[in-house]
């Protein structure tokens, strides 16, 4: 049969020229003294497998009984090609076609699409376990990919063993964002009839897809264990060496570490067994001295960051470098009783101060402080409910940094922004740019925070259109303005605050997942005030004379019982919360004295600990804690929005907002 059918760069497919051509070769005719029809990447391969002493008359690949065991150790390979293969694997039914997924060695992993098709290919082992090396089953898709390192697409009689040659299929390898190393391919096939020269364009696509899926694995890998180490490093300092290394041992951050050492661990034959050691020191089968034997005078801890993600942190001591003396800590931070306030304040000697001795806010304020001491994190996420103080702990960030004296801080809250502006606010705009655009044109808040920080408040709020911009502005750090063509630099440490899970809003599609990837390199969560114990007491104590001094009046005095109910307050608007409620207790003073009758009535009469600030005690998610503490206060209110918005220490429109990304319906009370 002829098959007029042909790929760019390739003559027509020619079946009985190339059965010929075949036929020749198996009688021992070298293919190109006799100027045989055949693609010279046909030709080549054939070649190669005939030397090889591959069995020309073979019907199927081998099996490989260790498939668990390889399917475990390509888990992120096989996680990155989930999403794909699904979308594709849905639109392969009735076509006759397969998609399959391959290791570095030809191994399948994993075969979705027509189930008829699939059924046919466990005849030749085209199914999960089947190997498809060119050294084990000749020409085929898989294997001769693998070989050439490109996409390529064997047709029909092209395969060399005759068993296959009812076949046709199209592969295409899949890199490694790590090294470019070839860590699997992906392969569309079929029966003949399926062939079309553009089914190579649907594997590279697909290929490309998983790439992007791997690079994202990645970053969020990488981000992850950095989060981890800033966490739990307590000696680490700014001069030190540091190295952090994924479960492969591949560096995966590196810091003050010289490009000889780095380029040993990556390439030496003695960073090679190191590599090993390193893998075994993470599974628990070596000695914690092993490892810095290999690489040197080094302190190495493993790490466990989400998700089970882990890996290593090397540190390398800088021997000329002081030790910090016991309870320094960056300038512009004041250590001990960090008492947070919500509201930004410093104190007399101008430092920033957070209120509070909990180990909670103890731990937050730990990572904020590494944060800002830690130039190569540009970005960090702020969590938190509604009220908890998360902007002073973005301020906290930004004075402890080593940026010049003065740098901007500059807020935005995302909440309060309309979405045909929020381009505007961001970027900026030339004059006339759009209708409503100012004369003079402005900067946005990245050109106002340039060598400074931007805190970008309820960021879970910006539209999902507005995020790609976003994105490519802390990738590329240059900014343009609405309506300009020229670009202008920024450098900008990104702090981020959300009282939303972000989590929840990229799996539900209401945020990307490479910026929430991206933002939340360092993350830090806020806890609720009704989590800080005794820290409510210390708040009080701090607003009392805060408010007092402002007033010009004396401090007012709390009895026993009343300092007792507002320890045992569930607090849903947290510190704002607290703070309101002190204000408004300056103003309504009568002698001074402050007993329990005198506070509102959620005080007086709900019991301590009722069940709604039980179940609040410990929520699911910031986001449930929240919608509960929304609840419990329409209910206290009798539904009266703008009392309830007043306690929450928030405006009515925000309160609306909430109530729609809740689905709390008004009227419930």
């Amino acid at each position: 049969m002829s098959d007029s059918l042909a790929a760019p760069g390739m003559a027509a497919y020619d079946e009985r020229a190339t059965m010929e051509a075949w036929e020749r070769l198996l009688a021992g005719e070298p293919h190109c003294a006799r100027g045989f029809s055949v693609r010279s990447l046909i030709g080549d391969s054939w070649s190669r497998c005939a030397s090889c002493g591959i069995d020309a008359r073979q019907s199927e690949a081998p099996l490989n009984r260790e498939v668990e065991a390889l399917i475990e150790r390509n888990r992120d390979l096989t996680r990155a090609a989930r999403r794909s293969f699904g979308t594709i694997g849905r639109l392969l039914e009735g076509t006759g076609a397969m998609l399959v997924l391959a290791d570095g060695d030809g191994v399948l992993l994993e075969a979705m699409g027509d189930r008829r098709t699939l059924h046919e290919g466990m005849d030749i082992n085209l199914a999960i376990g089947g190997t498809w090396t060119e050294d084990v089953v000749g020409t085929n898709g898989i294997g001769t990919a693998l070989w050439a390192g490109a996409p390529v697409f064997v047709h029909a009689a092209e395969h060399f063993c005759a068993g296959i040659k009812s076949w046709t299929c199209a592969g295409a390898p899949i890199r490694d964002p790590f090294d470019n190393s070839i860590i699997g391919v992906v392969d569309l096939s079929g029966h003949p009839d399926i062939f079309r020269p553009h089914n190579i364009g649907l594997v590279v696509a697909a290929a490309q897809e998983i790439e992007k899926a791997l690079a994202e694995q990645r970053n969020e890998e990488r981000a992850r264990l950095l989060e981890a180490f800033i966490s739990s490093a307590t000696d680490y300092r700014r001069s030190d060496g540091l190295l952090i290394v994924d479960h492969r041992g591949r560096p995966v951050y590196c810091h003050n570490v010289a490009e000889s050492t780095l380029h040993a661990f990556r390439t030496d034959a003695t960073a090679e067994t190191a590599e090993r050691r390193l893998e075994r020191f993470l599974a628990g089968q070596a000695g914690d001295g092993d490892l810095p034997a290999a690489l040197g005078r080094c302190h190495v801890s493993s790490l466990q960051a989400e998700n089970g993600i882990r890996g290593a942190a090397l540190v390398f001591p800088e021997r000329a470098a002081r030790p910090m003396a016991a309870g320094a800590t960056p300038a512009g931070i004041t250590p001990a009783r960090i008492t947070a306030t919500g509201a930004t304040q410093a104190g007399e000697d101008g430092a920033l101060r957070i209120v509070g001795d909990s180990t909670a806010l103890r731990h937050a304020v730990e990572i904020a402080r590494r944060v800002a001491a830690t130039p190569d994190v540009t970005s960090a996420l702020i969590e938190g409910e509604t009220g908890v103080g998360k902007e002073l702990f973005a301020r906290l960030i930004h004075e402890g940094s080593r940026r010049t004296p003065g740098s901007p801080f500059v807020t935005l809250n995302c909440g309060g922004i309309t979405r045909e502006l929020f381009g505007s606010e961001l970027f900026g705009h030339v004059p006339g740019a759009f209708t409503g655009a100012s004369r003079e044109g402005k900067p946005g808040v990245f050109e106002l925070a340039h060598g400074g920080t931007l805190c970008l408040d309820e960021i879970g709020e910006m539209p999902i259109e507005i995020q790609p911009f976003l994105l490519r502005v802390l990738e590329e750090r240059v900014v343009r303005r609405l309506g300009d063509s020229r670009t202008r630099p920024v450098e900008v440490r990104l702090v981020a605050s959300t009282n939303r899970d972000l989590r929840r809003e990229v799996e539900a599609g209401r945020f990307r997942r490479d910026l929430f990837y991206r933002i939340s390199t360092v993350t830090i969560e806020v806890p609720p005030l009704r989590a800080r114990g005794e820290d409510i007491l210390l708040l009080v104590e701090h607003f009392n004379h805060r408010i007092a001094g402002r007033l010009r009046a004396a401090p007012l005095e709390f009895d026993a019982d009343a300092l007792e109910a507002l320890r045992d307050h569930s607090w849903p608007g947290n510190v704002r919360q607290l703070r309101n409620l002190m204000e408004k207790l300056h103003i309504l003073r009568h002698d001074g004295h402050v007993r329990r009758a005198d506070l509102p009535a959620e005080f007086r009469d709900a019991p301590l600990r009722d069940e709604a600030a039980a179940e609040m005690a410990a929520p699911a998610s910031i986001g449930e804690a929240e919608r509960l503490a929304i609840c419990n206060m329409l209910r206290a209110e009798n539904g009266n929005l703008s009392r309830a918005a007043q306690r929450l220490g928030i405006s009515r429109p925000t309160l609306y907002r909430k109530l729609d990304q809740f689905g709390i319906r008004r009227g419930f009370v």
